[in-house]
Parts: C-alpha cells; structure tokens; sequence
C-alpha cells in the first residue's frame, strides 16, 4: 500500500512540473512584463511601470494568397518595440506619449502565407507587395512587403496586446493610455500609422501593368517621370544642384547573388526630390504608395512613410550617374534594407498614389 501511495505521490509532482511554464516560455515572459520594476533593479529602462493589457480583436488575413484565415496569435512570440508617438496637427506635431508595445509582428503573422501574386507572370519578384491593413472603422494603412521582411531590423512592426508607460523619471508624466489593440510601426517619425482595432491585413501587388524584358542592353534611360495619380507632374534627368549629396558606406548584399560590393554609394535623398510633388499629410502617411519602375519592368514599391517619415534616418539614396549609359543613368539605393533587392537602376519612372484599392 505504501508503495503504491509513494507511485501516486511521485506521479502527482511529474504532472505539476510538467504544468509548469518554463522559465523562457511565453506565459512566463508575460508574467515577468507585467510585473514592473519600480525599484530600478535592473538596468532596463522599459520595464519601470505596470503592463496594460489591450482588448484585441479577432484578425484576419486574405488578398493575393492561397491560404487565407484567422490569425492564431497563441503560436506566435510576443515582440517588444518601443515608440515616441506623435500625431499631425494644424499647430504643428501632436507629441502623445512614449511607450513600450508588446504584441505580435506582421513578420511572424505573414511569415507562413502562400503568396499568389496576381501579376506573378508578369513579374514574379514579391518586391512590388504590399499589405493594407484595415480596423474596424474601416480606416486603412499600407505598409510594403519590403518594410515586413527586407529591413536592417526585423519584426519591428506589430500587432499590439499590451501596452507599458515609459514614463521620465523627473516629471513622472503619465502618459494617456490606449484602450484598444493597434498597429504600431515603430520606425515611423509621425506614428498616424498607428490605428486602434485593427481587424484585417490583405496581401496585394501593386496594379499597374508593365512590359518586363529580362536582360535588356543597355538598361537605360535618360529621364525619370514622375507621376502623382497617374498624372505627369514633373521630369527629372539630373541631379538638382540644390540638393546636398550624401555619402552612405555600405555592404551591399542580394538575397540571390549575394555580396555586390563594398563600396559606398553617393546620392541626394529620395525623399527631397520627391517632397515637391507629395504633401506631408495624414492621407498621403497611412496609404500612400511609391512605384520605383526601371526600363527594363523591373519594379518595387516603397510606402510613403518609409521613404519620407523615417525616425532611423536609414533613407532611401537616388543616384545619378550620366556616365553609366549601359547600367544607369538613374538608380536607388535603400539604406534600410538588409538586401540590395529593391535597389532599382535604369529607372524610368516613379509613381505615387493615395488611392490604390
């Protein structure tokens, strides 16, 4: 008897160490984030104030892939990115609060879809995707396929569930609290991206059609158009002269080819050029979308706010060099991206638009 009382004992204390979190488990990592550090026992200066918990919303994901549905945020790992949020407003911009977001990144949410590219037979490469991502009062954000899965630092844009003050230590300003989840894309300068209740991401590719030519000699053209709604407003084909050139050292690296070279690219700010044609407004942040297209078809699409409302200062570079008449004139160079994939050369023309369905 008193052996099968210490088998029943043994078997009890296996099933409760078998029901206990790991120490590296989520649960346990979550339980750790909500319990702040108000003495300042560690040197980490995100984790001083108490966690709130955001109500979320069930998330769906469709568009231009073969596995549409609900997303089952208990597979995925919580992310941490940290946020100054800032909003426009006629008196200037808007300062709201800093915080800690904890959530889950459209990296992991997307990671794991079966993209079918509408246009795929046109043009496979996925560098000319985007999401939209739509909340429940119908508002609406773009950001590209190259934000999600090309940049320098990843998993940076988020699903937020949680949400920690960061709060000064001198002024002890308690900043306003969201109540909802929402998009937090926390490489944004002005954060209007940021939108509450966000309840849907649909995959497209950008609906312009071109004519591809693969290897075509020599990829050039000796001006780039520039379209605002498919409208011509204006013709580049040199370099302003009143515009600063900068100078970006650089590893440049494909993700098919590999290593490219290491020698620094020289170039004025794409956002500079474009400014003119483009207004800093709420619309043009949230949904406005640049199509970089090359003489040969090739394409990529860049986001309104990752090419002109950055807070990293990774910019995108525009190059001109007349001398390269068999591999130029014009080409760009995104500093923010770990590869060289949407680096386009021979490019004949740039689109912008606010109002991409």
């Amino acid at each position: 008897m008193k052996k099968l009382v210490t088998i029943f004992l043994i078997g009890l204390s296996i099933a409760a160490c078998k029901m206990q979190p790991s120490e590296n488990s989520a649960e346990n990592k979550y339980q750790r984030q909500l319990a702040a550090d108000t003495i300042d026992a560690t040197n980490d200066f995100y984790d001083n104030a108490e966690t709130h918990t955001l109500p979320t919303q069930q998330l769906v994901v469709e568009g231009e892939i073969n596995n549409p549905g609900i997303v089952d945020f208990a597979k995925l790992p919580l992310r941490s990115v940290i946020v100054k949020e800032t909003l426009l407003s006629d008196s200037g911009d808007k300062f709201v609060g800093a915080y800690r977001y904890d959530g889950y990144a459209l990296y992991d949410i997307l990671n794991q879809v079966k993209l079918n590219k509408k246009n795929k037979e046109e043009f496979n490469p996925i560098i000319d995707l985007y999401v939209q991502v739509e909340n429940d009062k119908g508002e609406k954000v773009n950001i590209s396929w190259g934000e999600i899965f090309y940049p320098n630092h990843l998993q940076e844009i988020i699903i937020a569930t949680q949400v920690m003050r960061i709060v000064p230590s001198k002024t002890n300003d308690l900043w306003p609290l969201p109540e909802v989840s929402k998009l937090v894309v926390s490489r944004d300068l002005i954060t209007e991206r940021n939108i509450s209740n966000p309840v849907k991401i649909t995959v497209k590719s950008y609906p312009k059609s071109f004519e591809t030519i693969k290897g075509l000699k020599p990829l050039f053209s000796p001006k780039i158009d520039i379209y605002t709604e498919n409208e011509l407003v204006t013709t580049l084909t040199e370099n302003p002269k009143e515009l600063q050139i900068e100078k970006f050292n650089t590893i440049f690296y494909g993700r098919g080819r590999g290593i490219h070279s290491t020698q620094p690219f020289t170039g004025i700010l794409l956002k500079e050029v474009l400014a003119k044609n483009t207004p800093f407004n709420q619309k043009n942040i949230r949904e406005g979308i640049f199509l970089i297209v090359a003489a040969d078809g090739y394409r990529s699409v860049f986001t309104f706010s990752e090419i002109m409302n950055r807070n990293d200062q990774s910019e995108v570079l525009l190059i001109c060099r007349p001398e390269l008449t068999d591999n130029g004139i014009f080409k760009t160079f995104p500093a923010c991206d770990f590869f060289s994939d949407r680096a386009v050369k021979g490019i004949n023309a740039i689109y912008f638009s606010a109002n991409e369905k």
